[in-house]
């Protein structure tokens, strides 16, 4: 059994080796070789650019959390009623 496993794996390796350099014989074979040499640079140039965003990100909430503890409410005016007329203060009023 082990020894026809082997020989099936050896005419898979065989066939594989032939479709490769058939490939690479083929018409517009190194266009798309190098096409996709370029699509794995520009992979690898996206990946880079897109780890700096975790750390941006990171960065913007922890700014986000100190602007949120800075923020403080407006005080609510508790004194006097709403719409009542406010006499002056320090006249007395007068007596006839």
């Amino acid at each position: 059994m082990a020894d026809r496993n082997k020989d099936l794996l050896g005419r898979l390796a065989d066939l594989s080796e032939e479709a490769v350099q058939r490939l690479a014989e083929a018409p517009g074979a190194d266009r798309a070789l190098q096409a996709l040499k370029l699509l794995g640079e520009k992979v690898d140039e996206l990946q880079r650019r897109t780890r700096g965003f975790e750390e941006l990100e990171r960065r913007l909430s922890e700014l986000e959390k100190r602007m949120d503890a800075t923020a403080k409410p407006k005080p609510l005016r508790t004194t006097g009623s709403a719409g009542a007329p406010t006499k002056p203060r320090g006249s007395a009023p007068k007596k006839p």
